[in-house]
């Protein structure tokens, strides 16, 4: 029989570490907002977000898309280093030593408690060489100027930069579906950059036509 002793003989059994509750501190009405060890977060009012489009849009244009999407890629790269960097102290292993399951759960809390919406991840199409993310209620969806392409701009910088890190390969990311264009969820593909190519003249087709040409392609 298992003894009890042996179930807890960790001084402690972590928790949820990105938990909204116990993530997220500070003193609000002063303005001061950290997370648990410390570090400060930045809040970005809706205000401010429908700023940066409006003003990227009137200075730059249709280099918007491309100024978003690099800032989103250094964006990325610094969220990756702490991100593997937290959850490494708190569980007390590295990224590698984590169950799949683990790691997938830290991310999903860590994207929904910076307020970015919802995270999945779909490895359905991994043998083809392929990522498929899925987030909902994005706050940059929520605030880009109507259009009639998806604008996540800087989501796919972040999501570009991030699993490149994670995985070790070069890889490129590109939007399928947008709430923005009344789509109820965001698609985006990663994948090498030859690979993904094709895709930009695909869009406009619904994402599951999109990923059976990619995968045929």
């Amino acid at each position: 029989m298992i003894s009890v002793a042996d179930l807890v003989k960790d001084k402690y059994l972590p928790g949820n570490y990105f938990a909204s509750d116990a993530y997220i501190k500070g003193d609000f009405e002063s303005g001061l907002i950290e997370n648990r060890r410390g570090d400060r977060l930045l809040v970005l009012p809706e205000t401010f977000l429908k700023a940066i489009y409006i003003g990227l849009e009137k200075e730059i244009g249709q280099a918007t898309g491309i100024v978003l999407a690099n800032c989103g890629r250094w964006w990325g790269k610094n969220f990756y280093a702490r991100f593997v960097q937290e959850i490494s102290d708190y569980y007390g292993k590295t990224l590698a030593e984590m169950e799949m399951v683990e790691f997938l759960q830290c991310l999903k809390q860590c994207w929904k408690t910076h307020g970015w919406g919802t995270f999945d991840l779909d490895v359905s199409y991994y043998q083809q060489g392929f990522l498929v993310v899925k987030t909902t209620n994005s706050p940059f969806a929520a605030v880009v100027p109507q259009g009639h392409q998806p604008a996540c701009f800087l989501e796919t910088g972040i999501l570009r930069a991030f699993f490149s890190q994670l995985t070790g390969r070069d890889l490129d990311c590109v939007q399928t579906t947008c709430e923005s264009l009344g789509s109820d969820c965001n698609y985006f593909v990663l994948g090498l950059a030859y690979r993904l190519k094709p895709v930009t003249a695909w869009l406009g087709k619904d994402h599951a036509t999109i990923m059976q040409q990619l995968c045929n392609s």
